[in-house]
């Protein structure tokens, strides 16, 4: 069932509108007698503290725990929002292809708020608002939705004094429409449990392995490298990356994803190198 993508400045009101939206989604699903299930995912789920956004590392580990959050959930069964900033459009991306690949719709739903009212919002927070420089910096790196991208559309834009949310346009657009078919890479094919954990470990293992030995000819920095399993390339951070922490990194995306047999085996490769991506400065 449908992803949907709430984006915004902080403290904009995403998670007070992702709630009314639940509840309508809820109703709805009632109504029309439909066996679906709607989840939340946000950093407070996940437990991800507002002081990750000023580091950039604890921030990617912040997106990559989204990111995996999301692809464990979306199911044909399962409406996923995931109510976070999602500030970065090729964050946005990462998450459509996520619905993409399991042929399921997908909506953004930007919540407009100009800047100084958001920051006023933000103080009134007090300790659970964001530290005044960390807010002024997410408000300058926000990448506005664009419903010409394929990424940001259907884009709703609910402006800051709407009393309602469109609730009934939103579910005619990801729970009405048909999807767009799924990519034929990214179709998933039946596995058994016992292989798919199999393939996991063996595609994260060959990826890990390959990284430490290209940064070990390389260097740190400069193109990013290929890698086995992979149509998409890893980067080079301009540092060493340690064996540990690679390991540690394979360890949390294995857990993370070992009960997610709806997951292509072909596409592994890929989805562990995002997540290293996300993780990796």
């Amino acid at each position: 069932m449908p992803l949907i993508t709430f984006t915004g400045y902080p403290s904009s009101g995403k998670s007070s509108r992702a709630k009314e939206l639940k509840e309508y989604l809820l109703n709805k699903i009632q109504e029309e007698n439909k066996s679906l299930r709607v989840h939340i995912i946000n950093d407070e789920i996940l437990h991800v503290t507002k002081d990750a956004y000023k580091d950039a590392r604890e921030e990617k580990k912040a997106r990559g725990s989204l990111l995996s959050a999301v692809e464990r959930t979306l199911s044909k069964d399962d409406i996923v929002i995931a109510d976070g900033l999602n500030y970065i459009k090729g964050f946005r991306y990462q998450l459509y292809c996520i619905a993409r690949a399991i042929g399921t719709p997908h909506c953004v739903i930007q919540t407009g708020v100009p800047s100084e009212l958001a920051k006023q919002w933000n103080q009134e927070r007090g300790e659970e608002g964001y530290q005044e420089d960390i807010f002024e910096e997410l408000v300058s790196r926000y990448e506005e939705p664009d419903e010409r991208n394929r990424w940001d559309s259907p884009l709703f834009t609910l402006i800051y004094d709407d009393k309602d949310i469109p609730g009934g346009k939103i579910w005619a657009a990801v729970i009405l429409k048909k999807a767009l078919p799924p990519n034929k890479s990214t179709v998933s094919k039946p596995v058994s449990s016992t292989n798919y954990v199999y393939e996991l470990d063996k595609a994260t293992l060959e990826i890990i392995n390959a990284f430490v030995e290209r940064q070990k000819d390389f260097g740190p920095g400069g193109t990013p490298m290929i890698v086995p399993r992979s149509e998409t390339k890893v980067i080079n951070p301009p540092r060493t990356v340690t064996l540990s922490e690679l390991r540690r990194l394979r360890k949390q995306f294995v857990t993370y994803n070992k009960m997610n047999t709806t997951l292509d085996v072909d596409r592994l490769g890929d989805v562990f190198v995002n997540y290293l991506n996300s993780n990796l400065d």
